[in-house]
């Protein structure tokens, strides 16, 4: 790419909203607000459109919303955001500090939470539907770092309980491919110590959905702890995964051994390394990549894990740190806008010096590492 492309690149003038006292925000850091601060949802707006849009009060539905843009956001209800959705001229609006900021739309209606497998599995509690694309299992198996009391600071921990069954699993993907124009899955569980039981359950998954039936023509997003035994993650992708992340979470040493407490010491900084720099060398660019929760740490200490990362063509991903009650080293308090803007500006450079192309089609929900890269000229 040359100069002046990259230029243009840098100056792209993502759209502006207004948002109350909080200033001006373009779609990518309206999206990180929305997400760190939720949203006061009137209930008028699940009455209306809650027949007809994927809209539900149950938080276990993972809603979203899409911006007058179409950037897909999260939408959690929160009683104490300055952010308030309700019903304006028959529309969904968006307010801020009761200042409008714009007209949102949600997905289409999905009978996706009712379901149950044949095995009397429920789909809610289990499996969301994520944007437009994405079928997501976020705790397929418990976290043994929680277990053993250092859980991430972050984390909303399910109570242990055993791993959800393989045929539920593919069954569901099948489900979602067939009536919710699911073309991807995202699998994830809880942190294990040495691999060798996650091992065992992530390739039962890989397997199951691959004999399903899914009709999957976009990708499977696996999260794994970083193995011991890395020809773990050959069979992996040997068996479907299209790409592999390990994540470090926060890049700051200090700050990741109060936050990640279970990661810095069982996993270890080294071994996350370790395998995500083996599967850059194995399989290309593109192929590993490791999320960080933004909001958490220094943009300064941020951009150096995510530069670390990126120049070995790894992609640095983006999910925005979602409190909800649940404080940080003792902390509720989220990034004001100017925070986001730094981050996505020093994330968009990454992007495109390195030929990053991060995975999904319209966006995921508190990600922001597609909505960056959709951006681009």
């Amino acid at each position: 790419m040359n100069a002046t492309t990259y230029n243009l690149y840098r100056e792209h003038a993502w759209p502006t909203f207004r948002c109350g006292n909080i200033g001006q925000a373009d779609a990518v850091e309206l999206k990180c607000l929305l997400v760190s601060k939720g949203v006061r949802v009137d209930g008028e707006i699940y009455e209306r459109f809650g027949n007809t849009y994927r809209i539900n009060p149950s938080p276990s539905t993972c809603n979203s919303m899409k911006l007058s843009d179409g950037t897909n956001v999260q939408l959690t209800d929160w009683p104490s955001s300055p952010f308030r959705l309700k019903v304006s001229d028959g529309k969904p609006a968006l307010f801020c500090e009761e200042e409008f900021v714009c007209y949102v739309t949600f997905h289409p209606y999905s009978d996706f939470y009712s379901q149950k497998t044949s095995s009397g599995l429920p789909f809610i509690g289990n499996a969301v539907l994520q944007g437009c694309d994405f079928v997501s299992f976020p705790y397929l198996w418990h976290c043994e770092y929680a277990a053993a009391g250092k859980p991430c600071q972050f984390c909303f921990n399910k109570p242990q309980s055993p791993a959800v069954p393989y045929s539920d699993v593919a069954e569901i993907v099948r489900y979602a491919t067939l009536h919710d124009k699911v073309n991807s899955v995202q699998l994830t569980g809880g942190s294990t110590f040495s691999g060798q039981n996650e091992h065992r359950h992530i390739v039962s998954y890989l397997n199951a959905i691959a004999n399903s039936g899914a009709d999957l023509t976009g990708e499977i997003l696996l999260y794994i702890t970083p193995p011991t035994h890395l020809a773990y993650i050959d069979e992996y992708f040997s068996l479907g995964a299209s790409r592999i992340a390990c994540s470090i979470e926060v890049w700051d040493r200090e700050k990741a051994q109060i936050i990640t407490p279970g990661k810095s010491q069982y996993a270890t900084r080294e071994r996350h390394l370790n395998a995500l720099t083996y599967i850059a060398e194995t399989y290309g660019n593109n192929k590993a990549f490791c999320n960080f929760v933004i909001g958490l740490e220094s943009v300064e200490t941020l951009k150096e894990g995510a530069t670390w990362l990126a120049r070995r063509g790894i992609i640095p991903s983006a999910s925005v740190w979602m409190p909800m009650g649940r404080a940080v080293m003792g902390s509720l308090e989220t990034p004001d806008v100017t925070y986001f803007r730094r981050v996505k500006e020093m994330l968009s450079d990454l992007y495109i010096r390195y030929n990053l192309s991060p995975a999904g089609g319209c966006g995921l929900n508190v990600c922001i590492e597609k909505d960056i890269s959709m951006a681009r000229i």
